[in-house]
């Protein structure tokens, strides 16, 4: 399994805030399938803005909240998001960087960016999981950015999500394989 490195900034600030070894093997694989999409991005839709370095970021560390809420390491919540915005916020991490915590579990809001998005779909397929509303969502931002029918752009966007998706098994055994506990506390 390839693991593209985090940005610099990403890997300090988990490593500065004693993520648990599972949570940075998380980030990392978050990141993996994003640096996927914005390749696949790259390739079909190349004069399409997009803050690439943003997406890489957001997908490294938009569960940093879950350091504050070591629960939903294991388990549902949704606490560690705005956690994990405010936490970024005082580390003097840009707004438009840290409300990836903030965002990725509520893509459907209202004013949600295509790099929200970008991190939203990437922390879903990672484990194999297919959100049609999201994907749908991801498609017609797309679409109207390209100016090309929307099955057009589904049928290209399947391809890759179908892709990362068959990986999954792989992926989530490796997450699982990584402590829960950060090191030299015991878990």
């Amino acid at each position: 399994m390839d693991v593209i490195a985090v940005p610099d900034e990403a890997a300090r600030l988990l490593a500065d805030v004693g993520a648990p070894p599972r949570l940075v093997a998380h980030g990392d694989l978050v990141h993996g399938a994003a640096v996927a999409l914005l390749a696949w991005l790259a390739d079909r839709h190349p004069g399409l803005p997009v803050d690439a370095g943003a997406v890489r970021f957001g997908a490294a560390v938009h569960d940093i909240g879950k350091t504050g809420h070591p629960g939903e390491l294991t388990g549902p919540g949704r606490l560690h998001e705005a956690a994990g915005e405010r936490l970024l916020l005082s580390r003097g991490v840009p707004a438009r960087l840290a409300g990836f915590c903030a965002t990725h579990g509520d893509w459907s809001a209202e004013g949600r960016t295509l790099e929200d998005l970008l991190v939203s779909l990437s922390d879903k397929i990672w484990k194999g999981a297919r959100v049609e509303g999201l994907e749908l969502l991801v498609t017609r931002r797309l679409a109207e950015a390209a100016e090309l029918p929307a099955w057009e752009v589904f049928a290209s966007l399947d391809d890759v999500l179908r892709e990362l998706a068959d990986g999954a098994d792989a992926r989530l055994a490796h997450q699982a394989r990584h402590a829960v506990a950060p090191p030299g506390t015991g878990g």
